[in-house]
Formats: structure tokens, C-alpha cells, sequence
């Protein structure tokens, strides 16, 4: 017996509704699993004066198509910070289809409306499982690239890995969206793929068009370097007077403001024209230097000092000093 496409559907609709009237605790997102056969045989008793029978129809499958939706949610409780080191947003991707499904991934970080637009370093997702973002663990994803085939009413998480770009200002934000769409394809609601649903049935769009986005928020966390230079001058007669012969002790402090912290801080000086650098003299605050490289974090001569700070946190300051004597 050959059921029309219409009665197939008919009885399609019809028996995910009772499904679900009958079974309204089930976890499935889309009802009955796709590529699954639903048997249906009819039966009828009668009495023929004689006896009582009952006969049997012939059996009628329904092979259940597959329905591709999808859903991305954010998964950061609010705005992630983003500074030198990089910030990761986390995304959650769930199939809430009948059927496996792939989904192909693009990031867009240049949204209009916010202060300024980072760059993507990275797509991946959580390979292993333990819900944070690890480098060279988690399985990077191809820009333009597709997840692995997420099953029915399961989820799996991604990163958006970024990075710092342009010149944002301490406390600027920045959104990236996240687009999920089904790798079968998407559409209007009922768009129907021939022979592309799991276990060789159809592949029909559902509610989501069978894309979804989401957007995660950075804000950027950037310290400021200001440099204040002063000098003291003591003379060889108990003065304050700029004479030959007179040291000039030089201060230079350095302090970072904003919410960041700043790294790689290098504070150089040279040695003014019509002084001699005195050797010894450099300090950080208040601890002795030497002027030979590669032993601490300063070096000092004829030329000039230089001290590597490193990285130096928001709200701190570091003091340098070294002396010269007036030709």
C-alpha cells in the first residue's frame, strides 16, 4: 500500500502529539528521535453469525524526519574583562533538534553600538569537559568551521578566544556575537531537506530556522604609565647651586593608573650632556642597582641607566634614582 506525502505527514504530526501528551516528562527537545520508525497496525472484531473474528491491516511505517534547530546562549554571569593577556567568552550551543547535528560557527566582533572592536584569536570547544578554556587541549575550530556532531537536546560549550585591538579606553566595551547554524542548512521554518535527515529520512527547518546567535560583553582593562622626573642638587660648598663639581641626584617615578595592569615597563634615561654619570649610583626604590646587565632588573653608564619594571598593577608606582656630577 503507497501513503501519499500528505498522510504522511498527517500522521507524522499526529503521532508526535501523542507522543508528547503521553509521555510529557520526556527530555527530548523535538519529540520522537530521528530516523526512527513508528509500526502502526489496525484491527477490527466482528462477529459473522457464525463466530467472532479479527482481522488485521496491513502495517503502515512512518519514518520520523529530522527537525534542525538549534539554540546558543552566553554562558558569563556579565562583562568579561579583556587586557594584554587576552579574555575568553563562553558559549553554550545546544541541538534542540530530533537528530545529530553539526553546526558551522562565525564570530563577528565588529557589532555597531559599542566602544571598540577586538580581534578573535581563536575558536575552540571543550574537548575535555571541565567547563574552562585550555590552550593546546581544547580542539580549535576552523574559522567558518563546524562543530562536531552535537546529539539530540545535548549541548557542548565554546570559546571565543580575543585579544586586544585599536586603542580603547580603561573601562571601554566591546560585544561579539556568537552564530550557530546547522550544517544540513537553514531557512524558514518547513523548509524541507530531501534525504539530508539522520537515518536517511528528510531534514526539515524547525522554529529557530535552525540558527541562533548570542553575544558575550568584553571590558577592557587598561593602565596608564605617567612618568614625574625631579632633581636634587648638592654642591661641594653645602649648596644647592648647579656648579661644576656639584651631584645631581635624578628621581623618576613611574605609577600606572586604570584598572589594568601594564607589563614589559622599561624606564630608560641618558646621561645629560655636561654631566658624568656616577657609577654606583642607581637605585629602585631605595634598593641599590648595579650597573652590569643581565644581573638585576637596572644597568647604568657613561651612556645612560635602564630599569625593567616588568609589570606593575594599577594603583602602584616604583621609584628610580641615580646621580650625576656637573662637569
Amino acid at each position: 500500500m503507497k501513503i501519499d506525502r500528505t498522510y504522511r505527514r498527517h500522521c507524522l504530526r499526529c503521532a508526535l502529539a501523542v507522543a508528547a501528551s503521553t509521555y510529557p516528562a520526556a527530555a527530548f527537545a523535538a519529540g520522537v528521535s530521528a530516523g526512527t520508525t513508528i509500526e502502526n497496525t489496525a484491527s477490527a472484531t466482528y462477529s459473522n453469525g457464525a463466530t467472532t473474528e479479527t482481522i488485521t491491516s496491513n502495517q503502515v511505517d512512518i519514518l520520523v524526519d529530522e527537525v534542525l534547530n538549534v539554540a546558543v546562549a552566553s554562558q558569563d554571569a556579565g562583562n568579561v574583562t579583556l587586557n594584554s593577556s587576552g579574555a575568553v567568552l563562553s558559549f553554550e550551543i545546544t541541538n534542540t533538534g530530533n537528530g545529530p547535528e553539526a553546526f558551522e560557527l562565525t564570530v563577528n566582533p565588529a557589532l555597531s553600538g559599542d566602544d571598540f572592536d577586538p580581534s578573535v584569536t581563536l575558536l575552540a570547544y571543550d574537548s575535555n569537559g571541565n567547563g574552562v578554556y585550555n590552550a593546546g587541549v581544547d580542539i580549535t575550530i576552523p574559522s567558518g568551521g563546524a562543530t562536531p556532531a552535537i546529539a539530540a537536546d545535548d549541548t557542548l560549550l565554546v570559546f571565543v578566544v580575543t585579544a586586544l585591538a585599536g586603542t580603547p579606553g580603561d573601562g571601554d566595551t566591546a560585544d561579539v556575537r556568537l552564530t550557530a547554524v546547522a550544517d544540513t542548512g537553514s531557512g524558514t521554518p518547513g523548509t524541507v531537506f530531501a534525504g539530508q535527515g539522520a537515518g536517511g529520512g528528510d531534514a526539515v527547518v524547525g522554529s529557530s530556522t535552525a540558527s541562533d546567535d548570542d553575544e558575550g560583553t568584553l571590558i577592557a582593562s587598561i593602565g596608564a604609565v605617567t612618568l614625574v622626573k625631579s632633581v636634587d642638587i648638592d654642591d661641594q660648598f653645602g649648596g644647592e647651586e648647579a656648579i661644576p663639581g656639584a651631584t645631581a641626584t635624578y628621581s623618576i617615578v613611574a605609577s600606572v593608573s586604570g584598572s589594568g595592569s601594564v607589563s614589559g615597563l622599561v624606564v630608560s634615561d641618558p646621561i645629560p650632556t655636561g654631566t658624568t654619570y656616577q657609577a654606583g649610583s642607581l637605585e629602585l626604590n631605595g634598593s641599590s642597582l648595579t650597573d652590569q646587565t643581565g644581573d638585576d632588573a637596572g644597568e647604568g653608564g657613561p651612556a645612560g641607566i635602564s630599569v625593567n619594571l616588568g609589570t606593575i598593577a594599577s594603583g602602584a608606582s616604583r621609584t628610580i634614582t641615580f646621580s650625576v656630577t656637573v662637569n
